[in-house]
């Protein structure tokens, strides 16, 4: 394969990333709500890409559960209760503790400063975010501490299983009564609590944090639930 020809596949697999990646923001946005129709050549002209490289895509995210084909139907986006993805939770607080013990990454000085904006921008949300807002805000903060797990499966497990259970927040919130400013405030300081488990390099204290963040999180959802 000539250097050429090297290029185009890496340019490929990053714009197939990339798609990817952006009707999964959209169906954790519930800009793409569950059970909507998703149209191949809709899809395939708004990202202006042929259908096969796009059914490609929505294969992956078939895999990762966010949507299902059937057969004479075509493409839809899956829903799923709290109930169903219980076990999801718990799994994700069990896996985070692992992000503490194989192989984290330390955060250098370009991190923190990511980090501290991220913080400022939390402050933001809190006197006039929406909750479609703090979703997006929530899967930032989420892909940015990604980058400390070391472990490539165990990275790849977590974003499988983070995205299955980002979207039931945000159905949750617009059908409930939860306070949305407390929710704000709440992973406000969790952010200032993660802050300072960086700047002390201590990637066990990092983990329990976040493990902490995902199951007080479940736990407020279920308190709501009818």
């Amino acid at each position: 394969m000539t250097s050429q020809q090297d290029n185009a596949a890496v340019s490929g697999r990053g714009r197939h990333r990339a798609i990817h990646g952006e009707i999964r923001r959209r169906i954790c946005l519930l800009i793409y709500p569950p059970g909507l129709r998703l149209s191949e050549t809709e899809l395939a002209q708004d990202f202006g890409i042929s259908r096969t490289p796009l059914r490609r895509v929505l294969a992956r995210l078939e895999d990762e559960g966010l949507v299902q084909s059937q057969h004479g139907i075509g493409t839809l986006v899956t829903d799923a209760g709290i109930d169903q993805l219980a076990e999801v939770y718990r799994l994700r607080v069990e896996l985070t503790a692992l992000t503490g013990r194989l192989d984290p990454v330390q955060a250098d000085a370009a991190f923190l400063q990511r980090f501290e904006r991220l913080i400022a921008r939390s402050r933001q949300i809190i006197t006039g975010g929406s909750a479609q807002e703090f979703t997006e805000f929530d899967i930032e903060v989420f892909e940015t501490l990604l980058e400390l797990v070391g472990n490539p499966p165990l990275r790849q497990v977590l974003e499988r299983l983070y995205y299955q259970t980002k979207r039931i927040w945000l159905q949750f919130v617009l059908n409930s009564r939860l306070d949305l400013q407390d929710e704000f405030r709440i992973f406000h300081h969790e952010l200032e609590a993660i802050r300072l488990a960086l700047r002390a390099g201590d990637p066990a204290a990092l983990a329990d944090v976040q493990r902490a963040h995902i199951s007080m999180s479940f736990q407020r959802l279920l308190q709501q639930k009818p």
